[in-house]
């Protein structure tokens, strides 16, 4: 009889919690009681845990047993509490001794047969406990994800019995290989992110500028004219992720329940949900406040397919997340910030059918249809969107001819010109980072002046172009955002005529 206590770590939003598992066994007559609010898949850990003990050659203590999760007002839920709940019943028993000075923490899910497998989520568990300077008892098939998370001491275990041998020693694994070595370096592959895609060299253009700052983007033209293929061109453009990015693309997607993906470390994200998709499935919520696909696509992209076809609050809700890089979620079970700093990229049809201005099919939809069809994309929202291109469908020449990928890259700025349009969107970035701390579709507007020299050329030209497109507050912010973005790709310290009119021809009003 005796009592011991166990940590191990809760997860709630992109903070884990500790959690004390305290075993009391005492005389009486026997019973299991598991207090401290806990998920019915928790309480389920005590037939588990009865069975792995027993298979794995220990005796289950016979008495009365009281296992409390503290603190007990914090839900807790997973399978990885089956470890510390066993661990704790053979500490109390007198089964299991540990008298080292370090302090441990464990996770793990038990089968009946005592052997661990892995459990879902310690990616943040890690993190957590790496920071608070604790070892860390996990199942071997959690290493890769616990070594990404920058763990340094822990210890990987087959089974209970494999984990009470090893909790007298406490021997800890060598450190663990630092998480930027585990990038994936895409800018090795110096293929051109557009090769074997023929034609669309104005889209190109377009989406080099866009992937150099960041920037939102809307493209408009029939079906098959070849938006989807170019958006997923996208991800390829854009830099590898550092390692607090994969950290924190990686924590998102453990929290939605998604696992952690080894294959998907360092890449940024490309999330193309349907337009069927519910408000709370692309900004997130739920009971448990789990992250939409605004989150799950931070430092990589969404793309919205069909753009009108999303209900109109879906729409809507991503005016904050645009502006802020991130989502204010409000439920009677609580309230989480998560991060949401994602860019934009959408296609939609011209109108219902889809023909409108096509020059090989008529177009079958009335003007006030149209109208209707464009007006489920609100004002508002049209206003946050950066770049709107028109794309055409391409002759059967363009699409079996030489693709000609250079005609994406920078028209003007010497070795910038000449290089990959990859090569040519980092160094742009880089050139941000250096000078704001951030890329352009972040500039604050107090550093529009200092960062957005104009000459008296180009001032002229932004001027009139605010009367002629009806340009907002937010409208002039962004295009003078975009015209710096096109003078970083030419490695132009000043914004010129050019660069402005080049902004005006990519923001212009839809057809």
């Amino acid at each position: 009889m005796g009592f011991a206590t166990v940590l191990s770590r809760a997860q709630v939003g992109l903070e884990a919690p500790l959690v004390q598992v305290e075993v009391h066994v005492a005389a009486g007559l026997p019973c299991f009681n598991l207090v401290g609010l806990p998920a019915p898949v928790v309480r389920e850990s005590r037939e588990r845990v009865r069975a792995a003990l027993v298979n794995s050659g220990f005796e289950f203590p016979a008495g009365r047993i009281t296992v409390n999760l503290a603190p007990v007002d914090l839900a807790k839920d997973g399978g990885r509490y089956d470890l510390p709940i066993a661990l704790g019943l053979l500490l109390a028993s007198g089964q299991a001794s540990y008298s080292g000075e370090r302090v441990f923490e464990s996770f793990g899910e038990l089968g009946l047969s005592g052997e661990l497998k892995p459990a879902g989520g310690l990616f943040l568990a890690a993190r957590h406990a790496t920071r608070d300077g604790h070892c860390l008892l996990i199942p071997a098939g959690n290493g890769f994800e616990v070594a990404a998370a920058g763990a340094r001491e822990w210890v990987p275990l087959q089974s209970l019995r494999d984990a009470c041998e090893q909790l007298a020693a406490l021997v800890v694994e060598p450190p663990a290989p630092a998480a930027a070595g585990l990038l994936i370096d895409t800018l090795k592959d110096q293929s051109c992110p557009f090769e074997g895609v023929s034609g669309h060299e104005c889209l190109k253009r377009a989406l080099t500028i866009a992937a150099a700052g960041g920037h939102s983007l809307l493209m408009y033209g029939p079906p098959g004219a070849g938006k989807s293929l170019l958006a997923s061109c996208l991800p390829a453009l854009l830099p590898p992720l550092d390692e607090t990015e994969a950290m924190e693309v990686a924590s998102l997607h453990c929290l939605a329940g998604g696992g952690f993906d080894a294959a998907r470390w360092g890449l940024r994200p490309f999330r193309a949900p349907h337009h069927s998709a519910s408000a709370s499935a692309i900004v997130g919520g739920g009971p448990r406040l789990l992250p939409g696909e605004i989150s799950l696509a931070h430092r990589g992209v969404l793309f919205l397919d069909e753009l009108p076809e999303f209900d109109r609050r879906v729409l809507e809700s991503l005016r904050e997340p645009l502006e802020r890089g991130s989502i204010s979620l409000a439920r009677a079970s609580g309230r989480q910030e998560l991060p949401a700093d994602f860019q934009f990229v959408a296609a939609m049809n011209p109108c219902p059918c889809g023909y409108h201005g096509d020059t090989l099919e008529r177009c079958r939809c009335t003007a006030a249809g149209i109208d209707r069809y464009r007006a489920r994309i609100s004002g508002p929202l049209l206003d946050r969107i950066d770049i709107r291109v028109t794309v055409a469908r391409q002759e059967a020449a363009s699409l079996l001819g030489r693709n000609d990928v250079t005609a994406a890259l920078p028209r003007a700025g010497g070795d910038a010109a000449r290089a990959a349009p990859r090569s040519a969107v980092c160094a742009a970035r880089q050139r941000q980072q250096a000078r704001a701390g951030c890329l352009n579709y972040r500039l604050p507007p107090a550093r529009l002046v200092a960062d957005c020299p104009l000459d008296a050329e180009s001032r002229g030209l932004l001027e009139h172009s605010q009367r002629a497109l009806r340009l907002t507050g937010r409208g002039i912010h962004r295009l003078l955002r975009l015209a710096r973005t096109i003078a970083d790709l030419e490695e132009s310290d000043r914004i010129r005529a050019t660069h402005v009119a080049e902004a005006v021809g990519l923001r212009r009003p839809l057809d």
